[in-house]
């Protein structure tokens, strides 16, 4: 199936390493024009090397802690100097936030502001635009809304999917699209140097927990994205799209 991604723009966040990465790599597969963004230019640098060396077009690269005051604008005057406009922005900066005990005021401030609020100030400074040229795709890579532990990170995740499906009611009539993206148990350096961190607690976990039996691969979420942010998904909309193998107990 031609998705239909050739020379359309796209900005990854956290795209230096995991998850973020083979999303950028495989955009890039499809035709995309890239900016990947993180705050280590070096990956950064090896990423886009690496993407070359195939044939694509080199990505931009932008170095930036989307979580410091000013972020989402600095990026936009960035992008808009180097494309003529942006079609797809991949929100996938983020991360687990466990904790012993309740917890610090600091500890939740920062979850929210990284797993929420930098993501949604990025977008609104780019849906504007969108909306103004009838085609957009906003896809963000959450995480659980299910608490199994006190973790700052699941309120954000939810605050995210909440206020992902109100955006998508605002701006669907334009052509734009956002849609969620909370991935399972998937091979990245969160799940594997921490979460997760040997060969035996991934193979006890995948069979307890786990109908297919395995630890998911990047590209498994990775070709999730690339659908949805290709045309062809234009009726997919305000979706939360679980990627996990079918570990999740719930049917809603």
């Amino acid at each position: 199936m031609d998705l239909q991604l050739t020379g359309k723009t796209a900005l990854v966040t956290g795209a230096s390493i995991g998850l973020g990465r083979t999303i950028a790599e495989v955009l890039a597969e499809e035709g995309c024009r890239l900016a990947i963004l993180a705050r280590r230019s070096d990956l950064l640098d090896e990423v886009a090397d690496g993407i070359a060396a195939k044939g694509h077009e080199r990505p931009s690269i932008v170095v930036e802690d989307i979580t410091r005051d000013g972020a989402a604008e600095r990026i936009r005057t960035q992008i808009d100097a180097e494309f003529e406009a942006l079609d797809i922005l991949v929100n996938n900066a983020g991360g687990s936030r466990p904790m012993p005990g309740l917890g610090t005021e600091e500890e939740w401030a920062e979850a929210m502001l990284l797993n929420f609020t930098a993501a949604r100030r990025l977008t609104h400074a780019f849906v504007a635009e969108m909306q103004a040229r009838n085609f957009g795709r906003i896809v963000n890579v959450t995480g659980a809304d299910e608490p199994s532990g006190m973790n700052a990170a699941v309120p954000p995740n939810g605050a995210a999917h909440l206020w992902a499906k109100a955006l998508s009611r605002e701006v669907g009539r334009d052509g734009v699209t956002v849609n969620s993206i909370p991935p399972g148990r998937i091979h990245s350096e969160q799940i594997d140097q921490r979460i997760l961190p040997s060969k035996d607690a991934q193979k006890a976990w995948a069979e307890e927990n786990c109908p297919a039996g395995y630890i998911g691969e990047p590209e498994d979420l990775a070709v999730l994205v690339a659908f949805l942010c290709s045309p062809r998904a234009r009726y997919i909309n305000g979706q939360v799209i679980h990627v996990d193998g079918g570990a999740r107990r719930y049917a809603h």
